[in-house]
């Protein structure tokens, strides 16, 4: 089966994680993709990620200095669809590689850049790696979140409840105050996703103006969709229902020891269940949960945290009388959310993930065969295939240049349409989405310039009045409707017959009782694109219930972002990309559903699932198929970092934090901090040496840095060229407060009628030819019903109608706004 994207060529020029990851992506559905890699060393070629990410492409040795090598890749680049880069943008403009040089030749270009912290703001020139991007954006302090979370830390408020103390014990994280420094590359998947997302969107663009034009992205921007759940601030934090008890550090997040000393995650934590099927010798899957009155479900508000606190203890010792598999078992039985917490290497060869194509085994011409993550999205045209292993570098250098000698560049076909409100302008999209995960590639796809029409449910109040569901539902019209009563039936025919895309994550037999399953509307709507997200993958598990949280069990991200290889324990990080990686998945396969729908008139399924993108957020690391490892960097116990040279410093006053990935890095550091041993004579200088002891070596620098202030060592190591950033707890404060990124909506700002003043990371990418904009703020569920019901065709008679029958709301079903509060529908999110 042709990919999606067959006969598409990409020229990949990045290093590093975002573009390797971006350009799998585009390789795994058909795009030709060729890496154009400079002569020498690559530091980052030593990942082990490099052998997954890399599968599939060619390599070509270009040294763009060279007068010919030049030649050769300006041909290659005329006749180009896609360049994908991840050099200075000064760099670029030296070489004479930048988008202006190279679109006059070739307008249908699409020129992708990824940078650090993009252009034009106070961070545009600070050095792009993952650790200092975290650090100054205050990703860090975010991990595990704030007393009373972020929104009140941003916005300079007292937290609630600012006298309840929480043990360590009971708390996320190492047994310390400060920065916690992730395994996950969380700046650089995020701009992963938001460069492959919008490529695929220029590339649908594309279609229909005959241009190309430049896309940007950035690890800053990266960082900012990371912490999408974590980042927000308010005006009126005492909204009702806005605050909730998950983002505060104090709050238990279900994370438990079992008796074999392996953990698992229930989430979100049931008290009943767990204490009810504890209660014998042996654990009981089916209990009768009504011979307890524990909470069932908690509700989302601050208060519920001392519930958790109180269930915290008598949950840790059931959890604890039986082993992680007896309770994973047990709770796939009864339908609850939990599951054991994995290494990376356990889920690569877990087959069901393998059978399901999610993981792949790969013959490495280097070190043999791997397993690594395998294809992530699936369309009903290009199910996406892994083509081969990474090239060793330089492998097509001949087979390129001949290329290169042939080429011919590429004819304009300039059409003259404008897409005025973003690359997805003219698409409408309904969301029928729950929770996060589904409703976040809705936004994603409002950011692109869709038209998103929220189809909310009458009691979703109580849900969309949290500051969780504000985050992934900006941009979006809403139309309230009881899709269980039959007059509803002519609103979602009339709605289906509108859209051009139908995007969900309900579990599908809900889906195909209330009729909206693919196979029954498709032969009606044969031109919709519609798209399923799931929890698990295909297989057994497909139906049980699943999160965020489970998918980052599976795939061994929260034993990474614990520093359990070094002794940690687990650990669910709060800027964590299972639900949002997930809705840009989506996202991409939609983007390339409609690419293909502009040649062939022809819409088609979709699908991906939350284990997915958590499998994508734990590719750094590779596995035999035995389950062995291959050796990569480990998180330590204590969260500071991989290594004496990636990791986070105490100063006397705050912390800092060091990215050195080169002996030049060290040999500046020497100088800076007077460090002999790592001078180049120094017992450190060579990089085998500091390996071998890095324990010492990381003494030696905190003895140092912890003797002067995080300021004066920031301006030493800062003016000798050494990679780094002071990590201060205000990071996130100044960011959200800078002109420049607040003109670029990459922090978002807007009005909202229950909480005031709002803001959430904004946009994820920027397009040159189809410039788009944050659409607007959070919904009110039912807010547009009337507007809409009315540019469907129903009159005011019959929209009353609808209204007095309960098939339809307005933003009245808000006990707020209602005339009479005591109708207002009862919301499932409340607790029990």
């Amino acid at each position: 089966m042709a990919g999606v994207l067959n006969g598409i060529r990409v020229l990949d020029l990045t290093r590093g994680i975002a573009g390797p990851i971006a350009t799998m992506l585009l390789s795994d559905h058909g795009a030709d993709v060729v890496r154009i890699e400079a002569p020498g060393d690559d530091p980052f070629r030593e990942q082990p990620g490099y052998r997954g990410w890399n599968r599939g492409k060619r390599s070509a040795v270009l040294d763009l200095k060279s007068d010919d090598d030049k030649k050769s890749f300006l041909a290659l680049a005329s006749q180009a669809d896609v360049i994908i880069q991840s050099i200075a943008p000064r760099t670029t403009k030296r070489l004479g590689i930048d988008n202006d040089t190279l679109a006059k030749p070739n307008p249908r270009l699409n020129y992708c850049s990824i940078t650090g912290y993009g252009l034009g703001n106070s961070h545009s020139d600070r050095p792009g790696y993952d650790a200092l991007v975290a650090a100054r954006s205050g990703l860090q302090w975010e991990q595990r979140g704030w007393v009373g979370g972020s929104a009140p830390h941003l916005a300079g408020q007292d937290p609630l409840y600012p006298d309840f103390e929480v043990s360590y014990d009971r708390l996320q994280g190492a047994p310390r105050e400060g920065p916690i420094f992730p395994a996950s590359r969380f700046p650089s998947l995020g701009a992963a996703y938001a460069a492959t997302t919008g490529i695929s969107a220029a590339l649908r663009a594309r279609e229909q103006t005959g241009r190309g034009q430049r896309v940007d992205t950035s690890l800053l921007q990266g960082a900012l969709a990371a912490g999408v759940m974590a980042f927000g601030v308010a005006e009126n934090l005492d909204a009702e229902h806005f605050m909730s008890w998950i983002g505060d550090s104090r709050s238990p997040k279900g994370l438990f020891e079992c008796k074999d000393g392996r953990w698992v995650h229930a989430w979100p934590p049931n008290p009943r269940f767990i204490l009810t099927a504890a209660a014998g010798d042996t654990l009981n899957a089916t209990p009768d949960l009504t011979l307890r009155e524990d909470p069932e479900r908690l509700g989302l508000g601050v208060e519920e945290m001392f519930v958790l606190d109180h269930y915290y203890e008598p949950m840790a010792q059931a959890i604890r009388k039986f082993t992680a598999d007896e309770w994973t078992e047990a709770a796939a039985i009864a339908g609850v959310c939990m599951q054991k917490i994995r290494t990376p290497e356990e889920g690569l060869t877990d087959p069901l993930l393998l059978d399901d194509g999610i993981v792949v085994e790969l013959d490495d011409p280097e070190i043999g065969p791997i397993r690594t993550v395998g294809v992530l999205y699936n369309l009903e045209t290009s199910e996406g295939e892994v083509r081969g292993p990474a090239p060793t570098l330089g492998q097509h250098t001949d087979e390129i240049k001949a290329e290169a000698r042939l080429a011919t560049p590429a004819a304009a076909t300039d059409t003259g349409k404008r897409l005025a409100r973003g690359p997805l302008d003219g698409i409408r999209v309904l969301d029928f989405g729950l929770a996060v995960a589904g409703p976040y590639a809705g936004q994603i796809l409002s950011d692109l310039g869709a038209e998103v029409i929220k189809v909310n449910a009458l009691y979703d109040w109580y849900w969309h009045s949290t500051q969780i569901a504000m985050c992934c539902n900006r941009g979006k019209r809403s139309i309230a409707i009881d899709l269980k009563n039959e007059g509803s039936h002519e609103v979602v025919e009339r709605l289906l017959e509108s859209a051009d895309v139908v995007t969900h994550n309900m579990r599908y037999r809900a889906a195909v009782k209330l009729g909206i399953d693919y196979a029954s509307i498709k032969e009606r709507f044969p031109r919709l694109v519609y798209c399923h997200t799931r929890g698990f993958e295909h297989g057994p598990r497909e139906e049980l219930p699943g999160n965020d949280q489970t998918g980052a069990c599976l795939a061994g991200v929260e034993y990474e972002d614990g520093g359990c290889g070094r002794g940690g324990r687990p650990m669910w990080s709060l800027t964590n990309m299972g639900d949002t990686g997930n809705g840009f998945l989506a996202a991409i396969a939609i983007c390339q559903a409609l690419f293909e729908r502009e040649k062939t008139g022809k819409g088609q399924w979709c699908e991906t699932a939350i284990v997915n993108a958590q499998l994508l957020n734990a590719s750094h690391a590779i596995a035999r198929p035995d389950g062995g490892g291959v050796e990569r960097p480990m998180l330590d116990s204590m969260q500071t970092g991989f290594s004496a040279g990636v990791r986070l410093y105490p100063t006397s006053d705050e912390w800092i934090c060091l990215s050195l990935t080169t002996d030049a890095h060290w040999q500046a550091l020497a100088k800076a901090l007077d460090l002999k041993e790592f001078a180049s004579d120094g017992r450190f200088a060579a990089s085998e040496a500091r390996s071998a002891d890095d324990e010492e070596v990381a003494k030696l620098l905190e003895h140092a840095l912890s003797a002067t202030s995080g300021q004066t060592s920031f301006e030493r190591l800062d003016a000798a060229g050494v990679p780094c950033e002071l990590a201060p707890g205000d990071a996130a404060i100044k960011l959200w407060q800078e002109p420049a990124l607040i003109r670029d909506q990459l922090v978002a700002q807007y009005n909202h009628r229950m909480v005031g003043k709002l803001g959430h990371p904004g946009l994820a990418f920027q397009f040159s030819d189809t410039p788009t904009s944050v659409q607007g703020g959070p919904l009110l569920v039912g807010e547009d019903t009337r507007e809409i019901l009315a540019d469907l065709g129903f009159d005011e008679a019959t929209t009353d109608a609808l209204f007095e029958a309960g098939v339809v709301g307005d933003e009245t079903i808000y006990p707020a706004l209602a005339k009479d509060p005591s109708q207002v529908a009862a919301s499932p999110w409340q607790p029990s």
